[in-house]
């Protein structure tokens, strides 16, 4: 893996963990020579993870909508930007030029980007880790949440294994490098 998109809040939150795991996860990428692609900001947890990256000789490129740019909510100091013009373009861009997705603890835009590439996931539309930084048990509502849709029929027990979750870093990196696709046949019904 050569880049990873890391999609969270455009906020702190309300507990300084967040912030801090955000800036190792940044520091952790440039340890490991991964480049870290996000949404360009420099509020919030975006820009957490950002400066850690860079602070550690990492590289961070941000792909950011000219609206939030406007804004003068852009990164100044990164290695590269993209400035698009739509949240679409945005997410397109971002997955693009990734080998592989984190989500750190964020809001409505941070569930529907993880959900995006999950959903490519089971579609075959990639073959990329997509994984949860389970900071503080942010998610474990959400990981019991998909317990439910499996037990409900919604989803299948093959697409569990879609989303890598740790609350550890160096583990979260590990399985997302060691990481096997799905084969995936969901729209072919077995007898």
């Amino acid at each position: 893996m050569k880049r990873i998109a890391v999609y969270c809040g455009s906020s702190s939150g309300s507990n300084d963990i967040f912030k801090i795991k955000a800036e190792t996860l940044g520091k952790s990428l440039a340890k490991n020579n991964i480049e870290l692609v996000y949404g360009g900001a420099k509020v919030g947890l975006m820009g957490a993870v950002a400066d850690g990256a860079l602070k550690h000789g990492g590289k961070a490129i941000g792909v950011l909508p000219n609206f939030l740019a406007e804004k003068e909510l852009e990164h100044k100091s990164l290695t590269e930007i993209y400035l698009v013009d739509t949240m679409h373009e945005r997410k397109f861009k971002m997955a693009d030029l990734s080998d592989g997705f984190i989500a750190l603890p964020g809001g409505f835009g941070t569930m529907e980007e993880l959900f995006e590439v999950l959903t490519w996931a089971q579609l075959s539309l990639h073959k990329k880790p997509v994984a949860l930084l389970n900071v503080n048990g942010y998610y474990d509502a959400l990981l019991q949440f998909i317990k439910v849709m499996n037990r409900d029929g919604f989803l299948k027990d093959d697409y569990l294994d879609l989303l890598i979750v740790s609350s550890d870093i160096d583990d979260l990196l590990l399985q997302m490098k060691t990481y096997v696709p799905l084969k995936n046949e969901k729209w072919f019904v077995s007898k």
